[in-house]
């Protein structure tokens, strides 16, 4: 009997959040500790929208709320801010950081930019293992799609391009756009919110594998910058109400 598919919850989402955010700041050589932890969980709530864009950050609330002073306080939101989830005005209260449609645009752009050449570098580089792994990998988004499942197919799909940067060997490409990455992660779940573009999303992701199998560098990243323009286009459509 085939278990009954249960959808990602928001906890579960905010989980998912928290470890790629532990997994991105870590990789710097930040060793686990407290600014670490808050770093992270805070982090993760404005990802998930938990905290609102542009709320600001009371640091003698976060002070009470982890039970330490207002430095190591200071010190994550610090750290959030080189991740662009934070913005530190000068003299002003530090808030979550809002992003308008050119900076949006700018993000989008330069993460197509990047991933076509990720895409080239996968054609070249990666393994048949590799293009097994990235094939299981799209087998999750696509069963989390027949399932209408937001949360699972944005962090399924995450899943596939972390092993897809993975594949490319290019190390440079993959702190860069994970660091892009967590700027964009909300808007990415609103553009595959909208109609129809869970469906073009998956056809992408196929006919990209399809384009790696048959070692195509040329169509892989046209797929990529393809599949980029779509997702901005549709964020810029809701934005724009």
């Amino acid at each position: 009997m085939v278990a009954e598919y249960v959808p990602m919850s928001a906890d579960e989402s905010l989980a998912c959040a928290r470890d790629t955010i532990h997994r991105i700041i870590t990789a710097l050589g930040d060793r686990d500790s407290l600014v670490t932890q808050i770093s992270v969980e805070v982090g993760a709530e404005i990802v998930e929208t938990v905290i609102q864009p542009g709320y600001h950050l009371n640091s003698v609330d976060l002070a009470r709320r982890y039970q330490t002073s207002r430095t190591p306080i200071r010190d994550a939101l610090m750290l959030l801010e080189k991740e662009g989830l934070v913005d530190i005005p000068s003299n002003r209260r530090p808030r979550a950081a809002t992003m308008d449609i050119s900076t949006i645009g700018e993000i989008y752009r330069t993460r197509a930019a990047i991933l076509e050449r990720v895409a080239v570098d996968v054609v070249e580089n990666a393994s048949t293992e590799d293009l097994d792994s990235l094939e299981e990998g799209l087998g999750k988004m696509e069963v989390a799609f027949r399932n209408k499942d937001i949360n699972g197919y944005v962090w399924a799909n995450i899943a596939f391009h972390d092993l897809n940067l993975i594949a490319s060997g290019n190390r440079t490409a993959k702190r860069i756009v994970e660091s892009l990455l967590l700027r964009t992660i909300h808007l990415r779940r609103g553009s595959l919110s909208r109609e129809g573009r869970l469906a073009a999303s998956v056809d992408d992701h196929q006919r990209l594998l399809k384009a790696y199998r048959d070692r195509d560098a040329n169509l892989a990243a046209a797929l990529v910058r393809s599949n980029h323009l779509h997702a901005l286009r549709n964020i810029v459509q809701r934005l724009a109400g």
